[in-house]
């Protein structure tokens, strides 16, 4: 009987941290919202347009970010 509810509560503990993760690695995908085209290009992206949308961050470390 223990040895389930050790088992049981190893196994929530390994999804909490998994869950903790991806939250983390999501926040750290996010876009930024507005960089300038030298922050872009030193992030290692290069300003692209989009029709009816702008300017953006294509590639690199601020990918998909608008330009200001």
């Amino acid at each position: 009987m223990r040895i389930r509810r050790s088992l049981g509560l190893a196994i929530a503990a390994a999804t909490l941290t998994g869950l903790s993760v991806a939250a983390a690695a999501a926040q750290v995908s996010t876009p930024q919202t507005n960089v300038t085209p030298e922050q872009c290009q030193q992030g290692g992206g290069t300003v692209s347009s989009r029709p009816y949308a702008g300017e953006y961050c294509s590639g690199g470390t601020y990918s998909n970010s608008p330009i200001t």
